[in-house]
């Protein structure tokens, strides 16, 4: 697992391997394809996971524990997620 993914805030060894499945293995390449994108490769690929992934995706990427994030971000991540579900 080299990759620095699993530096990120948030992100922990199942999760890294998740996005590593689903051919995303460092920071730039989460960056490049977003939380919501990266959350619908891995839930389209079979994982079960809860909306909790995507929260803490969106933590990884702006460095904020997922908890800590606003409703509202979380309500909008959870609207796009299920676009075209």
């Amino acid at each position: 697992m080299n990759s620095n993914l699993i530096e990120m805030k948030n992100l922990g060894k199942t999760s890294v391997q998740w996005l590593n499945a689903v051919g995303i293995r460092d920071k730039e390449k989460l960056e490049e394809i977003g939380s919501v994108e990266a959350y619908r490769k891995i839930k389209t690929r079979g994982f079960k996971v809860s909306k909790v992934l995507l929260y803490a995706l969106e933590g990884a990427l702006i460095n904020a524990h997922w908890n800590k994030l606003d409703p509202t971000l979380k309500e909008r991540l959870v609207e796009e997620a299920e676009v075209d579900n």
